[in-house]
């Protein structure tokens, strides 16, 4: 190990160490967030959503419909409402998600074959308990439908077994791939927290450097280095690196240690990924500050790369369903690559064959980035900080 870099290694650590704002964005929110996503998404998937039932017709039937439809796992009937307009009030303060109308006479309308109307409204506003409550609404619906097309048949003098097969003539065996449980948090908590570790990575990266310049202190940093922008800034990131690999081993501990997150492949070649996303986000907080060396402007480019990127890498939107032209922006976030080796490795078990190009993808992010430091180097050696 050169001189330069090892005093210039000591610099930085002694830089760390001498104010708190690092040690808050280095370790307290990476493991703050870390909690937080974890007991937030603990049950897995929502259940119990707050919805309403208007009864208009409070026959037998429709009272075992509002007990069919509170005895779902994913709605918990918290009102019983007398109008419609009394259970829109209540949607739109808030207080429930859906409701679920039963028509007046629809106990002597399904009876007579007059082919009554079950309707049912979700609050899509709040899309994940929205959805949720559809799907609950909506099964209890299709199975009450049924039950009456069934019964009208038979009291014809069709052959209940006939019916049967009439009503249901497939039958589904669903086999849900990777995360058969279907649960939410195996999914969103990993890409969460991938997203906002890669956040707070790149400000703290373009914090680090762009400081320098602001207070002057660049020609003294990058004379500790020897003159050489790649030993400075290798100095300067190394000791943020060991803190970033160490609290994201942090993260992954909590998630397939004390959660038991599904890990069907190697756990090795997550610590790998891990560690490469963390080199990749660095290099991207490098390209920030070489591009803007200013504090407030590469900060917020920063900042404003990390919070599109949960729109862009296809966490809740497929990429490929993306327009072109947006879709491409996917391909130049690291966290989009992390986020397809958890997938193949955590999720599917794939060998890592198929992952080869992601990891390559972001080894390339270092080098790809380091075209622009002969810029930073100039700002460096001429610090002029514009407020």
């Amino acid at each position: 190990m050169s001189i330069g870099l090892k005093a210039t290694m000591r610099r930085e650590v002694g830089r760390l160490s001498s104010r708190r704002i690092y040690l808050f964005s280095m370790v307290l929110v990476p493991v703050l967030m870390a909690l937080f996503f974890v007991d937030l998404l603990g049950p897995g998937l929502p259940l119990k959503i707050p919805s309403a039932i208007v009864d208009l017709d409070h026959s037998p039937m429709s009272r075992s419909i509002s007990r069919s439809i509170n005895s779902t796992e994913l709605i918990d009937i918290t009102q019983k409402l007398e109008s419609y307009d009394a259970a829109m009030d209540a949607t739109r303060k808030g207080e429930i998600f859906g409701f679920f109308i039963i028509p007046a006479n629809f106990q002597s309308d399904a009876i007579a074959g007059r082919t009554p109307t079950l309707e049912y409204y979700t609050n899509m506003t709040y899309f994940v308990p929205g959805t949720l409550a559809y799907k609950g609404f909506k099964t209890v619906a299709v199975g009450t439908a049924g039950s009456m097309v069934r019964t009208t048949l038979v009291s014809a003098g069709a052959d209940p077994a006939t019916v049967g097969s009439l009503i249901q003539p497939l039958s589904v065996d669903i086999h849900p791939i990777g995360n058969p449980w279907t649960n939410y948090s195996y999914y969103l908590t990993p890409s969460f927290l991938a997203g906002l570790f890669a956040l707070m990575i790149m400000l703290v990266t373009t914090f680090s450097i762009t400081t320098e310049i602001k207070y002057g202190t660049s020609a003294d940093w990058l004379a500790t280095a020897r003159g050489r922008m790649s030993v400075a800034l290798f100095g300067k990131l190394i000791p943020q690196f060991v803190i970033w690999v160490v609290a994201s081993m942090f993260m992954l501990s909590l998630l397939y240690g004390y959660r038991h997150f599904p890990m069907n492949g190697s756990m090795w070649s997550m610590v790998a990924a891990t560690s490469l996303f963390v080199v990749a986000s660095q290099a991207m907080g490098v390209l920030f500050a070489s591009i803007v060396p200013n504090p407030r402007l590469s900060m917020t480019l920063a900042a404003l790369t990390g919070i599109l990127s949960f729109s862009f890498v296809g966490f809740s939107f497929p990429v490929q369903s993306m327009y072109g032209a947006i879709a491409i922006f996917s391909y130049l976030m690291p966290v989009r690559y992390y986020f397809l080796i958890y997938i193949n490795e955590a999720l599917n078990g794939v060998p890592l064959y198929y992952s080869r190009w992601f990891f390559v993808a972001l080894i390339a992010f270092p080098f790809v980035c380091s075209m622009l430091i002969g810029r930073l180097k100039k700002a460096c050696l001429q610090p002029v900080y514009v407020p």
